[in-house]
């Protein structure tokens, strides 16, 4: 049975996990029609030019198999941990199949709204998930103490999709035992600036397993590459269950580069532009009194909420633009829509268009 947590009752399983679509994405709102999307939450404009042609240029190698000595060393580098605590996988999504797979798992745990594989993943190796729900009249904050202190396994995002809540460092490591796997999803942590609260390179923290993609950022989706930072016996055991040459030349070209001084410099200052453009979109949902979005964004995304989100989010698709239904998150329900950031023109394009799905939903304005 998988089930819920709330502060009154520890597992009351108010609703069936089979409720939530776990495995719906964004990228189905896109697919087949032209919309303007705010609902993937990959950055604009990229790969930029300079990785385009590192890739072409990796096109060469194809003959080979590939070899990961390199990348996975610009990954330790980057991040002053030694090579043993790195592994390469085909997108972070792998590494969560891999962890449902490879450890001895026995009480997982998995704080939501969150990234729904790290779950699927988890009930599809066989576990059985336990949920820690985290409210919206705390504003989606983590409270070390909701989570069961027999969990040998939990998973939390930093900051989280959809919720797009930064969590301090100290609160994570405050979940930190013995005995248990701390996974931490990183996927965004690249998007804020100089990823405060980051855990990636720590290697005090007992059990920790840190998470990171490289697809929002660098617009590689289509490539898959991402690598988890953990325990050298712990990258072992996940190693074991990966398949041979898991990691494309081109991913592996694409990891190493985007390791470099030059690179992490761009990031930083997309991360700052999204900070002020995340700024902008939420002073203009500010002017509707009817929908109310998460003030606490740190994220390239917000998440609002808005009666009747559903026919609102139709309403927009006539409009030309695709936003991410919210219901398929576990905690969350059919009122709720993230929307990624986008810059200003966009932006206010997509407000007007917002405007009016509004009226043609019959929402009332004031």
């Amino acid at each position: 049975m998988y089930t819920h947590t709330d502060s009154d009752r520890p597992f009351p399983g108010p609703r069936d996990a089979d409720a939530y679509d776990l495995r719906h994405h964004g990228d189905v709102e896109v697919r087949d029609e032209k919309l303007t999307d705010l609902a993937v939450n990959v950055r604009t404009n990229t790969p930029p030019a300079w990785l385009r042609e590192r890739l072409v240029e990796s096109l060469s190698g194809l003959a080979a198999y590939p070899d990961g000595r390199a990348a996975r060393a610009a990954v330790a580098e980057r991040h002053g941990l030694p090579a043993r605590r790195v592994l390469l996988t085909a997108g972070a999504a792998e590494a969560f199949v891999l962890l449902a797979r490879a450890l001895p798992v026995r009480r997982p745990v998995v704080v939501h709204p969150q990234f729904t594989e790290p779950e699927a993943a988890l009930r599809d190796a066989g576990h059985q998930v336990r949920r820690v729900v985290l409210r919206e009249e705390d504003g989606f904050r983590l409270d070390p103490a909701r989570v069961p202190e027999d969990a040998d396994l939990v998973v939390v995002g930093n900051p989280t999709n959809p919720t797009s809540v930064l969590h301090p460092a100290a609160t994570l490591t405050a979940l930190a035992r013995p005995g248990r796997t701390l996974v931490v999803d990183e996927a965004f942590m690249d998007a804020v600036p100089g990823e405060r609260e980051a855990l990636a390179g720590r290697a005090d923290v007992p059990g920790l397993v840190v998470l990171r993609s490289l697809t929002k950022t660098w617009g590689l989706a289509g490539l898959r590459i991402g690598y988890v930072l953990a325990a050298p016996d712990t990258v072992a055991a996940l190693e074991r269950v990966q398949p041979l040459w898991p990691v494309s030349t081109p991913a592996l070209v694409a990891a190493e580069a985007c390791m470099s001084r030059e690179a992490l410099e761009e990031a930083e200052e997309a991360a700052r532009r999204v900070a002020v453009e995340r700024a902008h979109l939420l002073a203009g949902l500010a002017e509707f009194d009817e929908v109310r979005a998460v003030e606490a964004a740190e994220g390239p995304f917000v998440l609002i909420r808005v009666e009747g989100a559903d026919v609102v989010r139709e309403r927009l698709r006539a409009l030309g633009f695709a936003a991410r239904r919210g219901d398929t998150f576990p905690g969350l329900g059919p009122q709720w829509l993230r929307l990624a950031v986008r810059d200003r023109v966009t932006t206010n394009r997509f407000l007007q268009a917002l405007d009016q799905a509004l009226v043609m939903a019959g929402c009332s304005r004031s």
